[in-house]
């Protein structure tokens, strides 16, 4: 499915054998952009608080490189950022980094997090109708939160940062002659009262197909759950999720 990057290689034509062509390096990279909403609660401790959040367009980019060396992984990088903001009245008592915020209590918050996803995954099954990979994910992600009550100057900031290992999928069908397709990746994990997933799903339309270069569009839908339980004093349980648009060009 993949174009190659640095070309082809001919094998010489031996009686009636045709000519066949090697991948030696490929390549493709993206950007997306994400419509995201949020739901969910964080804090210091087990019981959580829930909060509430603005909707945000936000960015993920990535690039991968694919090579045909047996027993070594292809390697797929991803960039994603997550912010929001939102303003919320408070249900009950609520204490975060050593600030006590009480009942009926008007916060905002501000909310930035990143997720870098480095992915080495195999090719199982590469073909003009069907492409399947799998393989591993950390997925590193580093965040910084603000709760700051509105009628005065009292802020608490948390920050935290962790990497989580994931198991890594993605398949891809094409519909031949059309350019369409669709394809389903995700990133998954559930060790302990971690819980983790990056599910994303998409129909596609290759506008451009040669030789050097193909051009991609997509729109799909995007989930992210992320369920965390003491990593760096901080609780979450969270949900992002929206439609997003890209555009990709594979070499």
């Amino acid at each position: 499915m993949r174009k190659s990057l640095l070309g082809c290689a001919m094998l010489a034509a031996v009686a009636t054998a045709p000519a066949q062509a090697d991948t030696l390096l490929g390549a493709y990279v993206g950007a997306q952009g994400w419509n995201m909403g949020v739901e969910g609660g964080f804090a210091n401790e087990e019981s959580l608080t829930e909060f509430s959040y603005d909707d945000q367009t936000n960015s993920s980019l990535y690039v991968a490189l694919e090579h045909p060396v047996p027993l070594i992984p292809n390697l797929k990088l991803v960039r994603t950022t997550m912010d929001t903001s939102g303003f919320t009245n408070l249900n009950s008592q609520f204490e975060f980094n050593g600030e006590l915020y009480s009942a009926n209590t008007d916060v905002s918050t501000d909310f930035e997090m990143s997720a870098t996803d480095i992915i080495l995954y195999y090719e199982i099954l590469d073909n003009d109708l069907v492409s399947v990979d799998i393989g591993l994910n950390g997925k590193y992600l580093d965040g910084t939160i603000v709760v700051s009550e509105s009628e005065s100057n009292r802020t608490a900031t948390e920050e935290f940062s962790g990497v989580i290992p994931m198991a890594y999928a993605k398949a891809e069908v094409g519909l031949p002659f059309t350019g369409l397709g669709v394809y389903a990746e995700g990133s998954f994990l559930a060790i302990g009262d971690h819980s983790v997933s990056d599910i994303q799903a998409a129909l596609t339309y290759s506008f451009v197909e040669s030789l050097a270069l193909d051009m991609t569009l997509q729109a799909g839908y995007r989930a992210v759950t992320v369920e965390l339980d003491d990593i760096d004093d901080f609780y979450a349980d969270l949900e992002f999720s929206g439609v997003f648009v890209g555009l990709e060009f594979d070499f």
